[in-house]
């Protein structure tokens, strides 16, 4: 029987390239993105492909809190149910503290730290009345260490990845699995203007890599694992002085 899935974020980046992955698949999938001219066009361009796809697609902005556990409800009725709930909706706005770009930052934890927790706290609620799922969200190797020049985006994934540890502790005695990803640079429009790209790797290869460690139940992956599940403990511990020249 297959399964059914639906992902924040979905129309851009990591949330396109993974719908089209788990639609090669056979899952079902509930799309949700702030545009709903790119979710037409991912939808027919995945049933173009695959046919047999279930598709139910719906506009959403994440930051319009009570918006979300209404439209994952709808895109329950549609799918007849859910299995995984991926809440990947992020942006990388900010710039350097200080400097005049407090709203960018505000902007960047609306959306990557409360819109997750409106996304995460729906789903968890569904799946605690269903009595099974999974709830899996995107981090970043960023929670790892506040990064000079990109402090809101950093803080938002650490905030989030430190979020999903409670949840995780939570659930311990359900059969509610919690999976947070770590990625590392994935050739995505949320990084391709920065000029020092390490270690990066085509969208295509990042969702084969995100959707194994959502299949297969991983808690904590780094994407891809190497270098980056290295690195992570190098960041955490390395001196401010060689942080200070990435920025």
């Amino acid at each position: 029987m297959s399964k059914n899935i639906m992902i924040t974020g979905a129309s851009s980046g990591i949330g396109r390239a993974v719908s089209m992955e788990f639609a090669a698949r056979g899952y079902g999938l509930g799309l949700a993105a702030r545009r709903l001219d790119a979710l037409e066009s991912l939808r027919d361009e995945i049933l173009q492909r695959h046919p047999d796809t279930r598709i139910a697609i719906r506009p959403l902005d994440v930051t319009e809190y009570a918006k979300v556990p209404v439209t994952l409800r709808e895109i329950i009725d549609e799918l007849e149910g859910l299995d995984i709930v991926f809440a990947n909706a992020g942006i990388g706005l900010g710039g350097k503290i200080g400097k005049g770009e407090f709203e960018a930052a505000k902007r960047t934890i609306e959306t990557n730290v409360l819109g997750a927790m409106a996304t995460v706290e729906a789903a968890t609620e569904y799946f605690r009345e269903r009595g099974r799922g999974h709830v899996v969200a995107t981090s970043s190797v960023a929670a790892f260490r506040g990064l000079p020049g990109n402090g809101a985006y950093s803080a938002s994934k650490a905030a989030l990845s430190v979020w999903m540890e409670a949840l995780r502790a939570e659930l311990y005695r359900h059969p509610i699995d919690v999976t947070v990803l770590h990625p590392g640079y994935i050739d995505t429009p949320i990084n391709d203007m920065l000029t020092n790209r390490p270690f990066l790797i085509s969208l295509e290869r990042g969702a084969r890599i995100i959707a194994d460690r959502i299949e297969g139940k991983a808690r904590n992956p780094a994407v891809p694992r190497w270098p980056w599940a290295w690195l992570a403990r190098v960041l955490a511990i390395a001196p401010t002085r060689f942080i200070s020249r990435m920025g």
